[in-house]
């Protein structure tokens, strides 16, 4: 009723008009209905498209947000999907299947920028149509700068050190010569694999294989990669680590009855004075909950509140717990420019009957692998100690 008569106020209001202007009354009314005619059918036409729309949104959400589905399943159903696994179960016969783990998902691509690493092989949690990414910890490798490669070593050049003499010179005297001094250094791209068995009946079971491919096949080389990224010794096989070649904790000053807290932060403070800027602290889980559990004198919790998820970081910066590290030894530093770590090989999966006498025994051997290198461009710019003082 409100429109019918607003077009009718309208309709008179034109009319009114036109007499005053000695103008045709009947072509100005019939101007202004086809004018007004022509912006309700717009205007009825923007309605349609937007209920259409939203009806779109709404089954869209009531079929559990099906789009784009294959970008968060796993690797296990990945490789049951592809048609070399299922050339492999139809043909019955010797052969072998494989997929690039790095092709999994973007459902956590955010957690590193350009991070491929940081893809999941769990499957995104779905809740009334919402996709949300994985829940998980984070890893030594989320803090270091993430880089690819194609050859076999990374050659870089590493600063071994740096004396500022730098000052104000008189005019006509000598400047002073500050002393920086670098290394060429060669990191060789080693390669993390493991395999492990599952009976060839298994394949009619893709749940099965598919759990096993996500927990033991790519929790088993992480593992052993934080390890090596943390402790590698360099010799043989084992990549060069960041722990053996970082700076020894030797604080500025100490102050009494220093805590864990306090060590961290004066570990933080050397890095600060070798101009750099901490931007995360490793510690082992035992550590950290102590660390966590820490009360003053009134029995309150100082880092956390056990009824809140205060995340993990102290002074501001990130804490990676891991069991890779040392229980009683702490490591921080400038991971995200002092270190950067190469993949040669993302992580892939392949399956095969062709292993050793798999063929009689009817089983398939799985290997999990991936390629990668570390260089550490500044040593100085990490210092590892121990959290208790001597």
């Amino acid at each position: 009723m409100t429109n019918t008569n607003s077009a009718r106020a309208f309709v008179l209001e034109t009319k009114s008009a036109a007499a005053a202007n000695d103008n045709d009354p009947a072509a100005e009314v019939k101007t202004a209905l086809d004018t007004l005619t022509s912006e309700v059918k717009a205007k009825a036409e923007t309605e349609k498209k937007l209920v259409e729309r939203l009806d779109g949104i709404e089954a869209k959400l009531n079929r559990g947000s099906d789009v784009d589905a294959d970008e968060y399943k796993s690797a296990g159903e990945l490789l049951v999907e592809s048609d070399g696994f299922k050339a492999l179960v139809d043909s019955r016969a010797k052969g072998r299947a494989h997929i690039d783990l790095k092709a999994i998902t973007s459902a956590n691509a955010s957690v590193g920028a350009g991070r491929s690493a940081g893809t999941s092989l769990a499957p995104a949690m779905r809740v009334a149509g919402i996709v949300a990414p994985p829940q998980r910890s984070m890893t030594l490798r989320d803090l270091i700068a993430p880089g690819s490669t194609d050859a076999a070593s990374i050659e870089y050049v590493k600063q071994t050190g740096f004396t500022n003499a730098a000052a104000t010179v008189a005019e006509g005297a000598a400047k002073p010569y500050s002393d920086l001094t670098f290394d060429l250094v060669s990191a060789p791209v080693r390669t993390l694999a493991h395999l492990f068995k599952a009976s060839k009946q298994i394949m009619e079971d893709s749940p099965a294989l598919s759990s096993q491919i996500d927990v033991m096949g790519r929790y088993g080389l992480k593992t052993v990669e934080e390890n090596q990224l943390l402790n590698g010794s360099g010799t043989g096989q084992n990549i060069a680590g960041i722990v053996p070649q970082a700076s020894a904790f030797a604080p500025a000053f100490v102050p009494q009855d220093a805590t864990y807290i306090d060590r961290i932060r004066l570990a933080m403070l050397q890095v600060r004075l070798a101009e750099y800027e901490a931007d995360g602290i490793i510690l082992h889980p035992s550590d950290w909950a102590a660390i966590d559990l820490t009360k003053d004198n009134e029995g309150r919790y100082i880092v956390s509140n056990p009824s809140i998820n205060n995340g993990k970081n102290l002074w501001g910066i990130p804490v990676v717990e891991t069991t890779a590290m040392a229980a009683g030894t702490f490591l921080t530093g400038a991971f995200g420019i002092a270190a950067q770590v190469f993949d040669r090989w993302q992580a892939r999966v392949e399956i095969s009957s062709e292993n050793a006498d798999d063929w009689e025994k009817n089983l398939l051997t799985v290997r999990v692998e991936e390629r990668i290198a570390l260089a550490v461009y500044r040593p100085e710019a990490f210092v590892v100690g121990t959290l208790a003082s001597a």
